[in-house]
């Protein structure tokens, strides 16, 4: 049988005491937030320390000369931002500190076709978490390709447009999240992204020309006999198929030989004239 008790108080007042009742602890209250951060923090992790790369995967054209590949921003943005539209910036490094996220995709200082010489910064490859599930499955290829469509680079309507890089670079990109109000969280910047170079013709190292001489000649003789024996195969066939070489073309049956046979009578004397 449980017991409640009392104390006395000063006043004469008595204070009941419940079991297995504790004092609040005054910071009990603090520790919601931090509760809901951790459990938005289990679905995806704070965008503000995750920073753009090129993907480790062994794929062939990481980078080339126009195009570069990142890996997709999977369990970077909470779930609390389902309803938002990713977009991607591409900067040149001098634009990166005077970098202003509250202009709009698409606006003039934002648009593709102005890139980088009156634009420091473009925004495109939008889309929502629902493209970027978390986890990423077994063996998935999540990457996103940086340059691909040709087809909008002069198109001003597009500003948006994913078109090839205009050089070498380096670039720095950013995933940045947009709801109706504006930006609501940003990755930080990338390190600097170098994409290939085409060499130029006349950079290429020349072979010694009289190497190149020989080679000539040696293709030259070759091309001239199999030129002749082609020719002697052709005239062979053309002089077996016709007759031109004193050759029927066709070999008809002989004609059957037909052989009478006689059968030879001996005459004999009558036996009157050998008497």
């Amino acid at each position: 049988m449980r017991v409640v008790g009392a104390v006395g108080g000063s006043g004469g007042d008595t204070e009941l005491i419940r079991p297995h009742c504790r004092p609040r602890h005054p910071e009990a209250r603090t520790m919601l937030p931090l509760l809901l951060l951790l459990l938005e923090a289990a679905r995806g992790q704070d965008p503000q320390l995750y920073a753009p790369a090129l993907s480790n995967l062994s794929l062939g054209g990481l980078t080339t000369a126009s195009t570069f590949v990142l890996d997709q921003p999977r369990c970077v943005f909470p779930d609390s931002l389902s309803d938002a539209v990713i977009w991607l910036v591409v900067a040149v490094p001098q634009g990166v500190p005077s970098f202003n996220s509250t202009l709009k995709p698409g606006s003039q200082d934002r648009a593709y076709q102005l890139f980088p010489g009156r634009a420091s910064a473009y925004m495109t490859l939008n889309t929502t978490l629902l493209n970027y599930p978390c986890p990423k499955a077994d063996g998935e290829i999540a990457v996103l390709r940086v340059g691909t469509e040709t087809g909008c680079q002069r198109d001003n309507t597009r500003p948006t447009c994913n078109g090839p890089l205009p050089g070498p670079g380096p670039y720095r990109v950013r995933f940045v999240a947009w709801d109706n109000s504006g930006p609501v969280a940003e990755t930080k910047w990338s390190e600097p992204i170098t994409l290939k170079t085409a060499t130029p013709w006349n950079s290429i190292p020349r072979t010694d020309r009289s190497h190149s001489a020989a080679m000539i000649a040696l293709t030259s003789i070759l091309t001239i006999l199999f030129a002749t024996l082609l020719a002697g195969l052709v005239a062979m066939l053309v002089c077996w198929g016709s007759d031109a070489c004193g050759v029927s073309g066709t070999f008809s049956k002989p004609e059957a030989v037909t052989v009478q046979r006689y059968n030879t009578h001996h005459v004999y004397d009558h036996p009157r004239d050998r008497l």
